[in-house]
């Protein structure tokens, strides 16, 4: 990443040296789609795309923020005595919202500070800008005020910015992979008890690509809360017969058995991708261990099918990189990645094929959709953490 002007931008608009420097990754779910909110298991990594910030505290209460990737935004200022969500802040209600709540939970932060952002994750791909502000913004503070906060607290204090002061219903996922993420590991985590285990992915003879489709994911809010409310009627009717708390409960034999109790055919579908997919990812567990690529990739498959045919989240952009991708030699695996309508895929792909694999997806992709889309390598990296001054180059 190119942030050779990060300590540059921080002396020009601030006339002083920041004190240090962090960075918060990315992140892709490898397996495990909207199953988080199912009560069920997640297989997301951290990746080496993020955003960087250096910062400085201040001897006052104001705060002053700026990021490289909105210009236009210039510095964006508020009080440590007034931190409500602010439609004109924009971007900066995410540092905004850690803060407030960071002070909330009795964490002594007595100044306020200068800091400059900036991030090299595509903006509305669905790898997880916001949760890497949060995050970035949770370890800034740490390193900053010496605060101690516990991982999993920032991560829970991450999801309490992005439910209650951006007003967005989402899960815990994106949080926990970005605090958590381990290079050359993939974290399994169960989304009702938080229990999680890291799995090596071993990658040597192999790339995982991300594949931008360049649609933004318009529909995704309003669908994904449809699709969150169908889940819930199907275990409401589950549970006229069946003990359970969550979809993610169930075996595919039990849900099998028990699925005439759900009487809408759609909502019966909706729940059987809850199922089915969290038992995939389970099994993804068992062959990562193994070191079994081929039969990751082919439950990777099996996951984009039942996303297409069962929860339909993935719309036309999706399916043509996905079902192109399948075509292509040396394709372990492909599918999309995160709420669907838009967004990225991934796949995995043999070294030597890559570049053959861009040029031919992509051509299908401009052919059948009319634009570009975007393929980037990507690395799996660690967690949100402080960094050398040096790094942020």
């Amino acid at each position: 990443m190119n942030v050779t002007t990060l300590k540059t931008t921080f002396q020009d608009l601030f006339q002083s040296e920041p004190e240090k420097a962090f960075f918060a990754p990315g992140r892709i779910n490898l397996i495990g789609e909207h199953t988080d909110y199912n009560g069920g298991h997640v297989f997301p990594c951290a990746i080496t795309y993020g955003t960087y910030a250096v910062a400085k505290k201040r001897d006052d209460q104001l705060v002053r923020l700026y990021s490289a990737n909105f210009l236009e935004k210039g510095i964006i200022e508020f009080d440590l005595n007034h931190l409500e969500y602010a439609k004109e802040d924009n971007w900066a209600n995410y540092p905004k919202g850690m803060i407030h709540y960071i002070i909330q939970a009795g964490y002594p932060i007595s100044t306020g500070l200068d800091c400059v952002i900036q991030g090299n994750i595509p903006n509305g791909a669905g790898l997880s800008s916001s949760a890497s502000i949060e995050l970035l913004t949770g370890v800034l503070l740490n390193g900053l005020y010496d605060l101690e906060i516990p991982r999993l607290e920032l991560i829970k204090l991450g999801k309490q910015v992005e439910n209650q002061f951006i007003g967005v219903n989402s899960g815990i996922m994106d949080q926990f992979a970005i605090g958590m993420g381990q290079k050359d590991a993939g974290i399994l985590l169960d989304c009702q008890t938080l229990s999680y285990e890291y799995a090596p992915i071993k990658l040597e003879n192999h790339k995982i690509l991300i594949m931008n489709t360049n649609k933004r994911r318009e529909l995704a809010d309003s669908k994904y809360n449809e699709r969150r409310g169908e889940c819930e009627e199907a275990l409401s009717q589950l549970q006229q017969k069946l003990p359970i708390e969550a979809l993610g409960q169930l075996s595919e034999e039990e849900f099998d058995a028990n699925q005439s109790l759900i009487t809408n055919e759609t909502v019966r579908k909706r729940a059987k991708h809850a199922v089915y997919e969290n038992m995939r990812t389970l099994k993804a567990l068992q062959e990562l261990k193994a070191g079994n690529l081929e039969a990751f990739g082919k439950l990777m498959n099996q996951s984009h099918l039942s996303l297409r045919d069962d929860y339909e989240v993935t719309g036309i952009e999706l399916d043509r990189l996905v079902e192109a991708a399948w075509k292509q030699p040396g394709v372990l695996g492909a599918r999309m990645t995160g709420a669907g309508f838009g967004g990225c895929a991934i796949a995995i792909v043999e070294n030597e094929k890559v570049d053959n694999f861009v040029a031919n997806v992509g051509a299908a992709y401009r052919e059948k959709i009319g634009y570009d889309a975007d393929f980037y390598v990507a690395s799996i990296g660690d967690g949100a953490k402080e960094v050398e001054m040096e790094a942020v180059r």
